[in-house]
């Protein structure tokens, strides 16, 4: 009988451990070609060859007759993104087991992924005919999982699965839900509106016509809303209090918001997202001791332990506890914070002068948990740029690049490093390949606009890239700031200014602090740029921007004396 070898009972790493189990299943199977192939994709995983690895686990699945190797085959192309391996290994996974819905709904969303979208609604009908209860009920399972992929297919999807049920409320909550989360806002209110029509006593529905309205800019009739929401209901619905508490914070009213969350505890003092929402606002207003009591209880009843532990390790860094805050955030391993923490966890180790353990800490980060590899590559990419280690920074964003070719973002932050590095012409060429592959994006159109106003004298072009970009999204601060910048470059400088004054309204950036002190001192206000500069470098003490600056505007003071 063939048993785990000696270096497999010894491993803590869980890929090591399903390799070594896989190894193990596949050997007693006789299938050594397939146990060779997960090994090779085991070393490449080591080596952070994700590509490799991917393959070869596809390889393997299509080799065994192990329901498991197709599993992990299928996980492992599917949490790096390799869409076409997970796919097969997928299908090969329902060959062996014809009745697995975790497979069916693998295959699902890698066709959601890539935009498949009849294929992906093809097998969502199957898993919702596999699944308990009413159909259009089922519609609720589907939101977080369709949060996950992109919001237009996803938008796309659920106005197909629910089109049978026109008569249910829950359908039309499920389409306004995900209609709002791709930017459909009036969508959303119409179908809010419809689920509060045919379910007047359902909270949900009132609660996403709130949350239409708030994201709409309206904020004081969300508030109002809810509010009425709750004043009208002699037994207030808890999630409303909830909500309301929620559109307060965003409002800046915390204590307010505060307020609501303790009735909510004190009627139901066992409900772990009202203890969650309070230990947030406590953190918010600075009072950590409250903060650090509240998230330590939530974190003692085993729910938001991600959250507990990412706002933990920020009271920790506050404290200067950066031991502390270092392995708090190692424990955020999912969630929406899970990237940021080890952010923050490498960024204290680089302060500390430590920048191999920063490099180190990622890497350990991403082989535990695989789901976001990708990510630590970016972020030691980000690590390395904030270093000006530019050409190491690159490397590693090239790696990305080749794991992520249709995220928009990817491009336009190589084009940045590429411009760093001090190559305008190429870094120009590459925003034009953004803007060229993302005609409609406004951040492409921006990014290349802003490089060629600041870089060049092609002002006019800027000015049409810029233009097109402000139409399409009139409140962004970043291309307000463009626009202000092009025009002092044209040698607007009255018109510059305004602009840029209403970019820095919108939006506290030492970047367009700099600007305003830049077109303030050559208009010759120099008093008023100075306390411009005095000003900021006291928001953004660490900002090298304003450290430059400051170092020419002194230099122009001393050669004018």
């Amino acid at each position: 009988m063939v048993t785990f070898s000696k270096q497999c009972r010894k491993s803590n790493t869980l890929t090591t451990i399903i390799t070594c189990f896989l190894v193990w299943a596949s050997a007693n199977a006789n299938n050594d070609k397939a146990s060779a192939h997960i090994i090779a994709a085991e070393e490449a995983l080591a080596e952070q060859r994700y590509k490799e690895a991917a393959t070869e686990y596809r390889i393997a699945a299509g080799l065994s007759d192990n329901v498991s190797v197709a599993a992990t085959a299928t996980r492992v192309g599917y949490s790096y993104g390799f869409n076409q391996d997970a796919l097969k290994s997928a299908r090969r996974w329902l060959r062996l087991d014809a009745e697995s819905k975790e497979g069916l709904l693998y295959i699902a969303q890698i066709y959601l992924r890539t935009g498949k979208i009849r294929d992906s609604r093809r097998n969502f009908e199957k898993l919702l005919r596999l699944g308990d209860g009413p159909i259009d009920q089922q519609l609720l399972r589907l939101i977080p999982i369709l949060g996950r992929e992109h919001p237009e297919h996803a938008y796309n999807l659920i106005r197909q699965l629910a089109r049978p049920y026109g008569d249910s409320p829950y359908a039309h909550y499920s389409v306004g839900v995900i209609a709002l989360d791709a930017g459909y806002i009036e969508v959303a209110k119409e179908r809010a509106q419809k689920a509060i029509g045919l379910s007047p006593d359902w909270v949900r529905p009132h609660l996403l016509y709130a949350r239409s309205i708030l994201v709409s800019g309206n904020e004081a009739e969300a508030i109002d809303y809810t509010a009425r929401l709750i004043g009208d209901n002699p037994k207030p619905d808890p999630e409303a209090r909830l909500e309301l508490a929620i559109m307060l914070v965003s409002a800046g009213r915390d204590d307010d918001a505060l307020s609501q969350v303790n009735q909510v505890l004190l009627e139901q003092p066992q409900r772990t997202d009202g203890l969650r929402l309070m230990a947030i606002i406590n953190f918010r207003l600075d009072r950590l001791d409250a903060a650090k009591a509240d998230f330590e209880d939530l974190l003692a009843t085993g729910n938001y332990s991600m959250d507990a532990y990412y706002y933990l390790g920020r009271i920790a860094e506050r404290r200067t506890d950066l031991d502390d805050a270092i392995s708090l955030y190692g424990q955020v391993r999912t969630g929406s914070t899970a990237v940021e923490s080890q952010g923050r966890a490498a960024g204290i180790l680089v302060q500390n002068g430590e920048v191999g353990k920063a490099l180190e800490h990622l890497d350990r980060f991403a082989e535990r948990n695989p789901v976001y590899a990708i990510d630590m590559l970016r972020v030691k990419a980000q690590v390395l740029a904030s270093l000006e280690r530019y050409k190491e920074a690159l490397q590693y964003f090239d790696r990305v690049a080749t794991y992520r070719p249709e995220d928009e973002n990817v491009h336009l932050v190589r084009a940045e490093l590429v411009l760093r590095i001090g190559d305008v012409e190429e870094a120009i060429r590459q925003y034009r390949v953004a803007v060229k592959r993302w005609p409609d994006s406004a951040i492409s159109l921006n990014a290349l606009g802003y490089s060629l106003a600041d870089l060049t004298d092609r002002f006019d072009e800027a000015e049409r890239l810029i233009r097109r970009a402000l139409n399409m999204q009139p409140e962004s601060a970043a291309i307000i700031d463009s626009w202000g910048w092009v025009l002092y470059r044209q040698g607007k400088n009255e018109e510059a200014l305004e602009y840029l004054q209403k970019a820095y309204q919108k939006l506290s950036d030492p970047e367009i602090a700099g600007h305003i002190i830049e077109v303030l001192w050559v208009m010759g206000r120099h008093g008023e740029a100075i306390t411009a500069i005095n000003e900021a470098q006291i928001l953004f003490p660490e900002s090298k921007i304003l450290d430059r600056l400051r170092e020419r505007i002194d230099t122009q003071s001393t050669l004018q004396d």
